[in-house]
C-alpha cells in the first residue's frame, strides 16, 4: 500500500503544481521547506534523550500546543520537544513561540521522506493535533517503535464520508495509532466507526478552551494596546480571522457607525498573511484613515502600564483603523476588544477560533457557516454568550446594539467568558492519556537498538 500511496501523491502533486508554482511566485506560499517535505531533510536530533514529536498544520495548531508543552515539560524536564508544522505561517509562529525548541516543516507524506526523518528526530512518541492521519508517516513511526497518538481529535461528516470511501485501507491505516483523544463523543463515534480500537478510544474536550487567555492586563495586550495607543474611552471593534470579503464588511460597519460613536475604534486582522497588502489596498482606496500594524511607532508605554491608562500623543494621534499585518498576534489583540467578529464565517472556510474573545469577555459575533468549530458554537448559542449574524447589515445591527447598550455587551461577553472557564481541562486530561500509554520509559536508544 505504501507505495501506491507514494504514486497518488506524486500524481495529485504534479496535478497540482501550476498551482503551487503560480501562489509561490504571486503570494510566497509553498516557497520554503521543500528539502525537508519532499526528501526528509529535517534538522538531526543529537544526543539520547526522550523525544516528544508534536505535529500542528499551521496557526491555530500550534497555538493548541502551548498549554500541551508546557504540561509535558513539567512532568518531563528530560525530554526533548520538537514541532514540525506544514504551513509557513505555522512554521513562523512555531519558531517565535516555542524557540530555543527544534522547529521544522513535517516531510509530506512518501516513504523516502518519512523514514529519513524518522531516522533524524528518533521520537519515543509522535502526537498529531486534530485530523493530520498520514499512513506513511504512522507506519514509519510504528517501525521505529515510537507511540503514535492523535490530541484533539476531531472528524467531521464531511471527512468521515471521505474515510468510509476507503474501506478497508482506512482501518488498516488507523489500527496502528495508539491513542486517539476526542474533542467529543460525536467525533469519538465516527472515529469508532472507521476502525479504532475503543481500547485507544477517550474524549477529553478540546484542548483549545485551555490555552485561551481571561486577563485582559496581560503582558502582551497591555503593549500592544499601548502601540496603538487605545484608551479608556475607545471602544474596539476587531475583527480577527477575517477573509474576503469579510474585511469589506467590517470596514463599512466603522464607516456608517463611527460619526455617531466617535469612541469606535476598527482593528482587522486577516487569516492569510498573503492577503495583507489585498486589505490594505482597499482600505487605501476607502478615503478613511488607517494604519498597519507593522509601521505603528515603537516607543510605548512601559509594560507595566495598563491600557486604560496608556495616554495618546496630542502630537501624533493615530487612525483609528488599525490593520494588523503581523503573524501571531491575533490572540493578544483579542484582549483590546469589547466588540468582536470572528471571520471565516461568512463565506465556506468554516468558522474560525471564537474561544479566545469569548475568554476575554468580549460581545462575539461570527457567521452562519462555522462547522469547523460546531460544538463551540453550539455551546456559545445554548449559553446566550454570542450573537449570529448572516450578513453586513446584520453585522452593523450587532455592533449598533453593542455600541448602545453596554449592559448588553457586557452580559455578553460574560456569559461566554464562564463557558470558555467551565470547558477548561482537555490539555490536563490528555496529558494523562499520553502518560498512559504503555512502554514509554523505555529510551530511543534502545529502542532502536533492539
Amino acid at each position: 500500500m505504501a507505495q501506491l500511496l507514494n504514486i497518488a501523491y506524486l500524481l495529485v502533486l504534479l496535478a497540482a503544481s501550476p498551482w503551487l508554482i503560480w501562489q509561490a511566485i504571486f503570494s510566497g506560499k509553498y516557497r520554503e521547506g521543500w528539502r525537508a517535505k519532499f526528501w526528509g531533510h529535517v534538522p538531526e536530533r543529537s544526543g539520547n534523550s526522550r523525544c516528544l514529536w508534536l505535529h500542528a498544520v499551521s496557526v491555530g495548531e500550534v497555538n493548541l500546543l502551548v498549554p500541551l508543552i508546557e504540561r509535558w515539560e513539567r512532568r518531563h524536564p528530560d525530554w526533548e520537544v520538537v514541532i514540525s508544522t506544514t504551513t509557513r505561517t505555522g512554521y513562523q509562529l512555531a519558531q517565535k513561540r516555542f524557540a530555543p525548541r527544534t522547529v521544522f516543516y513535517c516531510p509530506l507524506d512518501f516513504t523516502w521522506a518519512v523514514r529519513r526523518a524518522m531516522r533524524a528526530i528518533r521520537p519515543d512518541l509522535l502526537v498529531l493535533t486534530e485530523l493530520e492521519l498520514w499512513p506513511n508517516l504512522i507506519r514509519a513511526a510504528k517501525s521505529s517503535r515510537a507511540k503514535v497518538a492523535v490530541i484533539n481529535g476531531r472528524l467531521s461528516e464531511k471527512s468521515h464520508r471521505r474515510y468510509r470511501l476507503l474501506g478497508g485501507i482506512a482501518r488498516r491505516m488507523l489500527a496502528p495509532i495508539d491513542l486517539v483523544a476526542a474533542q467529543n463523543q460525536e467525533y469519538a463515534q465516527r472515529f469508532l466507526s472507521l476502525g479504532i480500537s475503543p481500547a485507544a478510544l477517550h474524549v477529553t474536550g478540546s484542548i483549545k478552551f485551555d490555552g485561551a487567555r481571561f486577563e485582559r492586563n496581560n503582558a502582551d495586550t497591555r503593549r500592544l494596546a499601548g502601540l496603538a495607543q487605545i484608551t479608556e474611552t475607545d471602544i474596539v471593534f476587531l475583527a480577527g480571522s477575517t477573509q474576503d470579503p469579510e474585511e469589506q464588511l467590517a470596514l463599512a460597519v466603522y464607516r456608517e457607525l463611527s460619526p455617531q460613536f466617535p469612541q469606535l475604534r476598527l482593528i482587522l486582522v486577516p487569516r492569510h498573511p498573503e492577503r495583507f497588502d489585498a486589505v490594505a489596498e482597499m482600505l487605501a482606496r476607502s478615503g478613511i484613515p488607517w494604519q498597519r500594524r507593522s509601521e505603528l511607532p515603537t516607543c510605548t508605554p512601559p509594560a507595566s502600564t495598563p491600557p486604560a491608562t496608556a495616554s495618546r500623543s496630542a502630537d501624533l494621534p493615530l487612525p483609528r483603523v488599525l490593520l494588523v499585518d503581523v503573524v501571531g498576534e491575533l490572540g493578544a489583540w483579542w484582549g483590546t476588544a469589547q466588540i468582536a467578529f470572528v471571520g471565516g464565517s461568512l463565506g465556506q472556510r468554516g468558522g474560525q477560533n471564537m474561544i479566545e474573545p469569548s475568554a476575554y469577555g468580549a460581545a462575539v459575533s461570527f457567521g452562519p457557516n462555522t462547522w469547523n468549530f460546531r460544538d463551540v458554537v453550539a455551546h456559545l448559542l445554548s449559553r446566550e454568550g454570542a450573537i449570529v449574524v448572516h450578513d453586513g447589515r446584520d453585522l452593523t445591527r450587532f455592533v449598533r446594539e453593542m455600541l448602545e447598550d453596554p449592559e448588553r455587551r457586557n452580559d455578553l461577553g460574560q456569559r461566554a467568558q464562564q463557558l470558555v472557564l467551565e470547558q477548561q481541562g482537555a490539555a490536563d486530561r490528555t496529558i494523562e492519556l499520553l502518560d498512559g500509554l504503555p512502554d514509554l520509559s523505555l529510551r530511543s536508544t534502545d529502542r532502536h537498538a533492539a
